[in-house]
Parts: C-alpha cells; structure tokens; sequence
C-alpha cells in the first residue's frame, strides 16, 4: 500500500494514531492491544525518517512518541474530549435514573432529551459542585 501525505497531513495523523492508541490501551496496563501499539511505532519510526525524530524516542527496541511530543499539548487535547464525554454520559445516566432506566422509545425520547439537557445546562454552570452523597448514606 502506498500512501502519499504532506508533512503537515503526516503530523496529523500521528496525532490521531496517538489519540486512538491512548484511548484503546491507556487504562489497561500490561493487557494492551499490542496490534495498536505495533501501528503507532510503526508511524513514529517514519517520522523519523521523515525528519520530524524530535517527535520520537525509543524505548525497548521500539519506536514511540517521544515526550515532546506528549508534552506537546495532546493530552489537552484528549483532556478536554474526556470531559465532554465525562459530562454527556452522567447527563444520560442521571436522567435515565430520574426516568427509573425504563427502556427508551419514541415515546420518551423526548424526555430523556430534556432531562439530559437540564442536566448539561447544571453542569456547564457548576460542574459538579451540586452534586451531593448523604454522609449517612457512606459505609
């Protein structure tokens, strides 16, 4: 396979291969899929080639992103998804809780909606500081 792309295409991708390497393996310690690893080294070695080794380090025999380049602002990047994503699946939860998780249908589509976007709307005001656990409920 032959794939022709500007440095500046190039630079992208290897941001996304990071991104998507960090997602799939970050939180599973040494149970990683080592497939995903094996394509991102595989791009950071080119850059390599490709005059851009400041982005890349190695480490046992492998070609990885280098600690510029993980310092480079791509974990704001992924940061910030992870706290849209964080704040979009408890809106969800909640209000599925609110509505007792009862299945979702045509007919409480709509308030599943509503509820998700009060529930948004809170936490774009205070994030979190609203919400509360009893004390008398804590083991």
């Amino acid at each position: 396979m032959k794939l022709e792309l500007t440095a500046k295409q190039f630079r992208r991708l290897l941001d996304m291969a990071y991104i998507g390497n960090w997602i799939l393996n970050s939180t599973r310690g040494d149970d990683r899929f080592k497939d995903y690893d094996d394509v991102e080294s595989l791009l950071f070695a080119k850059a390599r080639e490709e005059g851009m080794g400041v982005l890349t380090e190695d480490w046992k025999g492998e070609a990885v992103p280098s600690r510029a380049f993980a310092e480079g602002g791509i974990h704001e990047a992924i940061m910030e998804y992870e706290n849209n994503v964080f704040f979009d699946i408890l809106a969800e939860d909640l209000a599925r809780r609110d509505m007792d998780d009862v299945p979702i249908d045509e007919s409480n589509y709509d308030e599943l909606n509503r509820r998700i976007d009060a529930y948004i709307a809170e936490f774009d005001q205070h994030g979190t500081d609203n919400i509360l656990v009893d004390s008398d409920t804590l083991p």
